[in-house]
């Protein structure tokens, strides 16, 4: 529920930072070039307010600006908890407690453990290494404990390609609003085919402009966003070896002797 308010807000602020844009730059910059090029019997010009100038655009630029934002918060999270692979949270405990039984001393860190900040014991590392504790404690037993980490760094990788679905469906919507534009500037240039004839092709090259226009702006939109979305997804694979790589390392290394 969290994520979803978060992304909603998210959509909420891309939507009025665009709005603004285009309210003071674009469409007034748009306007007053299309004016000069009809007073002067020409087409409008190719310039850059003139491309972005149409709804279609406009939803495109809010919906990339809005995946941007997301993919942000994703490998902020990722980078955030880069320093919690370098602590050891079962060393200090399990060296205090020397010579105890090394269960119940399992038993006081994870309860310590679990006293931490939220965003400690949220973060993928600490989760697992918590579920893993629990096994071993349950269980006693090394290689039912290793198949808990496997299972917990596969729930990760579940969890992390479920929060990437809303990130790949606006990178495709995005090509899809630019083709709605093209089919809406096509029609309309079909609907002055008659005025083509007679010698006015003002009106059907602008309603051509707009078709080939946002069409232009989306696949640019599109390309370097599915390109992030590869990187996160490589970052995220990195975090799911890391992740693997810490529990193996400071509690099986530990429990298996």
């Amino acid at each position: 529920m969290k994520n979803f308010i978060i992304a909603t807000l998210l959509l909420i602020l891309s939507a009025v930072v665009v709005w603004v844009i285009y309210e003071i730059f674009i469409t007034p910059e748009a306007e007053r070039l299309i004016a000069g090029a009809r007073a002067a019997g020409s087409a409008a010009p190719q310039a850059l307010p003139v491309i972005l100038k149409d709804w279609e655009q406009q939803v495109c630029i809010t919906l990339a600006l809005w995946c941007l934002l997301l993919l942000g918060a994703k490998l902020w999270g990722i980078f955030n908890d880069n320093h919690l692979y370098d602590i050891d949270f079962l060393g200090a405990m399990l060296e205090a407690n020397e010579g105890e039984d090394e269960k119940q001393t399992l038993r006081k860190t994870m309860q310590e453990i679990e006293q931490l900040p939220e965003k400690i014991t949220a973060s993928p590392v600490v989760q697992t290494l918590l579920a893993s504790i629990r096994r071993y404690l349950m269980t006693d037993d090394v290689h039912s404990t290793s198949e808990a980490i496997s299972l917990s760094i596969d729930g990760l990788a579940l969890r992390q390609e479920t929060g990437n679905t809303m990130i790949r469906y606006v990178i495709w919507a995005i090509p899809s609003f630019g083709f709605i534009g093209t089919v809406r500037g096509i029609g309309a240039a079909l609907t002055q085919a008659d005025e083509a004839l007679k010698g006015n092709i003002t009106q059907m090259t602008d309603s051509l402009g707009v078709a080939f226009n946002s069409t232009l702006v989306a696949l640019c939109l599109s390309i370097p966003l599915m390109l992030l979305l590869h990187a996160l997804q490589r970052f995220q694979d990195g975090e799911l070896i890391k992740t693997q790589e810490y529990c193996e390392k400071f509690l099986l290394n530990r429990v298996s002797k």
